[in-house]
């Protein structure tokens, strides 16, 4: 009997492990560990910053789900992993060995990159938890009672700029909802070259799509820009040109603001020579394992993967459901073929999708695979991609309570959005 311990009880980890019982039956032991006894569904905390979600309805408690499926929970943060011992430490000083382990934690944020960035001692708000979307909520009902300037976006380093132009269109929505967009200037600024880069190099016609979107809701944006600097009420940028010399500098007022951080691996894996890059992310292999210790997988956000492209201003590469989703679908069926004693060769598509929304409509981004030179490549908006989104976000919520294993991008999504099944190759 193989002992596999899963690392992380997000959308990546909770799908690992529901993957990992059906591909192993009951034979083998399997054993997630969680920072805290909460499932989030982290695409929606966007809505509960603006009051559309409440905490409650975006969130499961994991114990009873998992408990169904034959699958044990520990709610505790690991602190370290030691891949030679094939052990993780927990927080609380227990010893979890393990035969096979999923690393899924999602990534530590690196607000301390900038100074004044972030929530916690900070100035901005943050929609990267739940717990931060519902203090953004706290804020963004104070701001109401005194509208003023708005900055949105996300700074140098940062690799998933989806839901900064989420929030931004949503705030737009909400305040226009309101009948107080006309007291609120707002600005998005972004590590981007340009408007709809995405980290991807752009996707379809992203840009012209996405700055006609800004335009038509008087959203002025500053790409290739660095933040330098936050105080309370200011914010500190450096716009970039093409050689990376400093072109202009600019001191941008802020009521409220929402800027996403670069990311870095989480404390339990940085510095684990040989696990993670010098960033804390984890080193995979075409059939996501780590090449220097074998018995050792990863998906999600925290695994490395280099840019798209070199950009002035750093930009990361993002990781989207759907590419999670296969990602984990490759592990589980690597992990049961080592077990077996076959070719643990599987490979995830790596293909990008992203449904992000604005409001009352919404944009669809599909780049398959996600590293040029594509298949497909487009970007489309209507409002059927909100109604898409809402309606992904309750079958998602119902995967994670039944332990569904269906695929849900790609049997629903790109169903629906017309694109054939793409199958990577062995």
């Amino acid at each position: 009997m193989a002992k596999i311990v899963v690392l992380g009880a997000g959308i990546g980890g909770t799908a690992a492990a529901y993957e990992l019982r059906a591909e192993l039956g009951k034979t083998h032991e399997i054993t997630v560990i969680g920072d805290g006894p909460r499932f989030s569904f982290t695409p929606s905390n966007p809505w509960v910053a603006v009051g559309w979600r409440k905490p409650d309805d975006i969130q499961i408690d994991m114990s009873e789900p998992l408990e169904r499926r034959d699958i044990g929970f520990i709610d505790v943060p690991a602190a370290s992993v030691h891949p030679a011992e094939n052990h993780v430490l927990l927080s609380d000083g227990r010893r979890v060995d393990y035969d096979y382990l999923v690393i899924a934690t999602g990534p530590k944020l690196a607000f301390a990159e900038v100074p004044g960035l972030g929530p916690e001692g900070g100035f901005t708000a943050s929609i990267c938890t739940t717990a931060h979307a519902e203090q953004a909520w706290a804020n963004y009902q104070k701001f109401l009672d005194h509208p003023g300037p708005i900055v949105i976006g996300a700074v140098q380093g940062a690799s998933c700029f989806g839901p900064a132009y989420e929030f931004a269109m949503i705030v737009d929505a909400d305040l226009r909802k309101r009948k107080l967009r006309d007291r609120v200037p707002m600005t998005f600024v972004t590590s981007e070259p340009y408007i709809g880069h995405m980290g991807l190099g752009g996707v379809g016609d992203s840009k012209g799509l996405m700055e006609r979107e800004m335009r038509q809701r008087h959203i002025h944006w500053i790409t290739n820009a660095r933040v330098t600097e936050i105080a309370d009420g200011t914010m500190k940028v450096e716009q970039i040109d093409a050689q990376g010399q400093v072109v202009e500098q600019k001191e941008l007022p802020f009521a409220y603001s929402m800027m996403l951080p670069a990311f870095l691996g989480v404390d339990a894996v940085r510095g684990v020579e040989g696990l993670v890059n010098p960033r804390g992310f984890v080193l995979i292999d075409a059939h996501q394992r780590n090449p220097n210790f074998r018995n050792i997988f990863s998906a999600g956000v925290c695994v490395a993967i280099p840019p798209v492209e070199a950009t002035p201003v750093p930009t990361g590469a993002p990781k989207t459901g759907f590419m999670i989703e296969s990602m984990v679908t490759a592990i589980a069926h690597n992990i049961r073929d080592d077990i077996h004693g076959g070719p643990a060769d599987t490979r995830a598509t790596w293909n990008a999708i992203c449904l992000a929304d604005m409001g009352d409509t919404g944009v669809a981004f599909v780049a398959l695979p996600q590293i040029p030179p594509r298949n497909v490549t487009w970007a489309k908006v209507g409002k059927w991609v909100h109604l898409a989104k809402v309606a992904f976000e309750k079958y998602y919520l119902r995967k994670v309570r039944t332990g569904n294993t269906e695929p849900v991008y790609e049997k629903y999504v790109l169903k629906a959005l017309g694109i054939l099944r793409l199958k990577a190759p062995k």
